[in-house]
């Protein structure tokens, strides 16, 4: 099978892309710069750029038999820096893929920020009218739009990841290694606040299922083609932290609740330190947007009954070997899909 993977150098696409080669697959990757990415020698490299659309028609005519769409813009200096990758972007993919003769199947990888955060006392289900609450979930809904504007021509699956973890993530466990090692969880608001996880070899298996034999998107309104990726558990965020703890040999931190208006505030000055820096901030409004919300939970209760997905990995197995090694720096966030503590979040 040919497989062509758009975002295949993030934390995501490493996994998925090893475990494509591993099945004896063709892997083509679309990248920025085929010279500078870091890609197994086996991958092909395509020129291309989501942004601008430029190289995505000569990627398309590659002759992929399915397309995993995991690229996505997760930090931008204004609201609207997210629609250019998220939504334009997925919208040019899907274009040049409608103009092919006969259009390979393509599975968009979205985020449970799409749907936005479960409503309460249960999670939030794939035909729950979408909610999104930041300029980034509206972004990645409007990339699932892109994507049913073309359902005529195009088979396409959406999948939904709550946040990703597992080996390689530079944000989501380092974030709470870093309140562990630091004694103090910040979270925004007060009360309880949960999320769902998914580790990321169980994104990559559903996403697979979902290219080979998921249902697709229709060209209406409607939850068919959409698959939520979530463990279903509503983990709040000082049990995660504890966890951490309990396998680094230290103390649980102290949670510690951030009034909305101090994390609001906080949030604006690391929006003006990022202007003077001039790349976008890890911490910002629309971030605690999502984050001021007591839940984002989901479950796979859907992929279970259409593809027979359940999750191999729950947590906290498989924490150890996911955690970054001690006492190194804490690497810098980098990729993302659902809220997380507001030093890091995981998005695709």
């Amino acid at each position: 099978m040919r497989y062509l993977v758009t975002g295949a150098t993030g934390f995501i696409g490493t996994h998925l892309v090893r475990r494509l080669l591993d099945g004896g697959h063709t892997v083509a990757a679309l990248v920025r710069d085929p010279a500078r990415a870091r890609l197994p020698a086996p991958v092909e490299r395509l020129d291309g750029d989501l942004a601008d659309g430029r190289g995505l028609h000569r990627a398309a005519a590659w002759g992929a038999d399915r397309v995993i769409h995991l690229a996505g813009t997760v930090r931008a200096a204004r609201p609207g820096g997210y629609a250019s990758v998220n939504a334009g972007g997925t919208r040019r993919l899907c274009r040049a893929l409608a103009a092919l003769p006969r259009p390979p199947r393509l599975v968009h990888c979205s985020s449970l920020a799409a749907a936005g955060p479960s409503p309460p006392g249960r999670p939030r289900r794939e035909d729950d009218p979408p909610a999104p609450v930041s300029a980034y979930g509206r972004s990645k809904l409007a990339g699932e739009e892109a994507l049913r504007a073309v359902a005529d021509t195009v088979p396409g699956t959406v999948v939904r990841p709550p946040i990703v973890y597992g080996p390689g993530d530079a944000d989501f466990l380092p974030a709470l290694l870093a309140a562990v090692r630091g004694g103090v969880l910040p979270v925004c608001g007060f009360g309880p606040h949960r999320c769902s996880l998914i580790h990321v070899d169980d994104l990559c298996r559903l996403l697979l299922a979902a290219a080979d034999r998921g249902e697709t998107v229709g060209p209406r309104t409607g939850a068919r083609g959409i698959y939520h990726a979530g463990d279903g558990a509503g983990h709040r965020w000082q049990d995660l932290a504890a966890a951490v703890a309990a396998v680094t040999g230290r103390r649980p931190p102290a949670t510690v609740p951030l009034p909305l208006p101090v994390a609001y505030a906080a949030a604006r000055c690391a929006e003006a330190a990022a202007r003077v820096r001039g790349r976008p901030s890890v911490l910002c409004r629309d971030k605690v947007r999502e984050l001021a919300r007591p839940a984002w939970v989901c479950g796979h209760e859907r992929a279970a009954r259409d593809l027979g997905f359940t999750p191999g990995t729950v947590w906290p197995a498989g924490l150890a070997d996911a955690l970054p090694p001690a006492p190194g720096p804490i690497p810098r966030a980098a990729s993302a899909h659902a809220p997380v503590p507001a030093s890091g979040r995981n998005r695709p």
